[in-house]
């Protein structure tokens, strides 16, 4: 039988009765669907007609995994619009863009069964080395809540949940599941909590996922104050807290302090139900903990009950484009170097520049980061298809390889003698995916020095250098600025950065 009450969502599809539905379940039943079923499904209850429910990572386009699945981003996804990144949009200071964003994330995980969108992650910028600060908005709390709750509203407004992340304190990869994050409460208060209290307060995230961390020597997932005291005493969440994937060490504590949902399963649901038998939880507890899980299926029946949604993936492209345009920055513009002149292609009077290219983002760019995060985009335009798209004529040299190994002279050479013969030399430098990632923090700001190196080299043939960075968070440019007379910090863009890039290069 069904547990319906007179509500309805959205199209007329009936909600359930949550107490009715709770009251009706077995303590098996209430246990099970605290626990995922698998990697991406969350438990439901079929006797009563709750069927498991779909989550992907995100949360700068779906990673919806339709075969073999892992949450290292190792798999292959189900094709995806991809935004710029989380680093990239927060240069934009524009929650009306970033929202944007959201409801087209929104519209895609209608059209592919997605409830729960797992993000966004609003971590500090703690160290600038952190290896996942590419995924995170900014250092500083306000401009992190601000946008963070656009993104949610966007999101939620299309009737998908999202999932706040990593709460909290989660602020390095490095020995991320054992790390023991030693904060005052001071610091906790003003630095580490901000953000999120914002998000909570302003636009009630559906989940929220907590941290690997320990804090103060308390895993997060176990931790009764962060995920009742303060989320929810003080901040007044409503939603469920789940864990991150693999952080839950202990079932029946981690449900005493206020953790809905175990994913992915550990297959240790009798530990609630002796723990329950003994006394240890209370049948108050469980109760609240599975009225949250139901509670979360009725938010997102309504969207879920669609067949076969339909968005205009193009529409989703050119709003990763605009936003692409928006996260660009300049940090360097002597003598006025840009824009630069296409020639007849924008100005028919003009004539056209002698433009080199070099470096390898230019063809291979990097435009999202690693991880859980990685997703397969549906299109993927470089800077040079671009070029060679709007007629745009310039000579081209990759310059050096992306990879950690030693730089190739014949490479170098071929690209100093491109700049040599050019008006202008674009120069497409950054961080190379090896240097940044999910799971490891990196050890060094500088840029590889085979690329510094040659940007040393291509100055000293040709002082008309822009260089394009492509990165995912700080780089140091203090020693190499004295070589380009036009930076561009471009972070990772997503599939439509090489469009955007040459709007913004060519004064479009």
């Amino acid at each position: 039988r069904r547990m319906v009450n007179e509500g309805q969502a959205e199209g007329g599809v009936s909600l359930f009765d949550v107490d009715a539905v709770v009251a009706a379940m077995t303590l098996e039943e209430k246990c099970a669907c605290l626990t995922g079923e698998g990697y991406w499904e969350l438990g439901g209850c079929p006797r009563l007609g709750i069927d498991p429910i779909t989550v992907s990572d995100g949360p700068h386009g779906l990673r919806r995994q339709a075969g073999t699945a892992d949450n290292l981003g190792l798999a292959g996804s189900e094709p995806a619009v991809c935004f710029p990144t989380a680093s990239a949009a927060a240069c934009s200071f524009d929650a009306d863009l970033v929202r944007t964003m959201g409801e087209a994330l929104g519209d895609e995980a209608r059209g592919q069964g997605v409830a729960v969108v797992l993000g966004p992650g609003v971590n500090m910028k703690r160290s600038p080395l952190c290896g996942r600060n590419f995924e995170y908005y900014s250092e500083d709390p306000h401009l992190a809540g601000e946008l963070a709750a656009a993104y949610i509203e966007g999101v939620q407004s299309r009737g998908v949940g999202t999932s706040l992340k990593h709460f909290a304190a989660n602020n390095q990869e490095t020995d991320r599941l054992r790390v023991d994050a030693r904060i005052s409460q001071r610091a906790l208060r003003e630095i580490y909590f901000p953000a999120f209290e914002y998000i909570v307060k302003k636009a009630q995230p559906w989940t929220i996922m907590c941290s690997y961390n320990r804090i103060n020597g308390v895993h997060s997932a176990q931790n009764h104050w962060l995920l009742t005291n303060v989320l929810r005493d003080e901040w007044g969440f409503e939603g469920i807290v789940m864990s991150d994937w693999g952080a839950d060490h202990d079932r029946g504590a981690s449900l005493n302090a206020g953790l809905n949902l175990e994913m992915p399963p550990s297959y240790t649901d009798d530990q609630i139900v002796y723990a329950v038998r003994d006394g240890r939880i209370t049948p108050a507890q469980l109760d609240r903990m599975a009225q949250g899980m139901i509670d979360l299926v009725n938010k997102t029946r309504a969207a879920m009950s669609i067949d076969n949604y339909r968005f205009d993936v193009d529409v989703h492209d050119e709003v990763a484009h605009q936003a692409a345009i928006e996260s660009i920055v300049m940090l360097k513009n002597d003598d006025a170097i840009l824009p630069l002149n296409a020639g007849p292609v924008a100005n028919p009077s003009a004539t056209p520049q002698k433009i080199a290219v070099i470096g390898e983002f230019a063809r291979t760019p990097r435009y999202q980061g690693g991880g859980s995060s990685h997703i397969t985009p549906t299109k993927m335009t470089s800077f040079l298809d671009t070029l060679a798209e709007r007629g745009i004529k310039a000579d081209f040299a990759p310059g050096f390889t992306l990879d950690m190994e030693p730089a190739d002279p014949a490479l170098e050479s071929e690209a100093v003698e491109t700049a040599k013969n050019a008006d202008v030399v674009l120069m497409f430098l950054g961080l190379p995916e090896a240097a940044e990632s999910e799971g490891f923090d990196r050890d060094t700001l500088d840029m590889p020095a085979k690329q510094i190196t040659l940007l040393e080299q291509v100055a000293a043939a040709n002082q008309n250098v822009v260089v394009v960075l492509s990165n995912g968070s700080v780089i140091t440019v203090a020693p190499w600025a004295k070589n380009a007379k036009g930076i561009l910090e471009s972070w990772l863009l997503g599939q439509s950065g090489g469009p955007a890039l040459a709007d913004v290069i060519f004064g479009q």
